[in-house]
């Protein structure tokens, strides 16, 4: 969580204090699955949150993230396709599903016939992606958003809904803050007569 929070800080807190808790959770599988190859997949999720800009449903995600927000290769990318491609068979084909892999891990692929047909047949698709703004683009249909000259983000891009967000949880502690110290310095003054 450490580089979720780093990343966080690093994208958001540029004019405000980032004051903010997020806490995921995930069912226990007891199976030996292990790593960070969920990081950015939290990542998302939080960002939608914030957002309000729901993910789309149809992608599985898989890659770790960084505190600059660039996606790092994980483990088993080969398996966790084939895995997600099963799925789609028994729930139906669309031809809109698909994997989002780190860009580095398109080396590691070593995919099984039908599902390399199915991709060249725009059946099924695999994306590779090498950072967050990339992922939540294609998760969410919406600009990710550039930071401006002025520090600031478009509006409508999911960055800009994210600070806007945030400036809006800083301004309601802001308040609540002041109203103490207030409460606080008129009980003094109160408790001197």
């Amino acid at each position: 969580m450490l580089t979720l929070s780093g990343y966080l800080g690093n994208k958001y807190a540029q004019k405000i204090p980032l004051s903010l808790t997020a806490s995921l959770t995930f069912e226990q599988l007891y199976e030996g699955v292990d790593g960070d190859s969920a990081s950015s997949t939290e990542l998302y999720a939080i960002l939608s949150s914030l957002s309000e800009v729901p993910l789309r449903q149809d992608i599985a995600v898989t890659g770790s993230v960084n505190q600059k927000g660039e996606i790092q290769p994980i483990g088993g990318v080969t398996e966790k396709i084939e895995g997600f491609y099963e799925v789609c068979k028994i729930k139906g084909m669309t031809g809109k599903q698909g994997v989002m892999i780190p860009e580095q891990n398109v080396k590691d692929l070593a995919l099984n016939g039908e599902i390399v047909e199915a991709v060249r047949d725009g059946k099924f698709h695999i994306y590779q992606i090498s950072n967050v703004d990339e992922g939540i683009e294609l998760l969410t249909g919406v600009s990710a958003g550039i930071l401006d000259s002025n520090g600031a983000y478009p509006a409508k891009s999911v960055h800009g809904l994210v600070m806007a967000k945030l400036k809006t949880y800083h301004d309601a502690y802001s308040a609540e803050e002041k109203a103490a110290e207030r409460q606080a310095s008129s009980k003094e003054v109160s408790e001197e007569f």
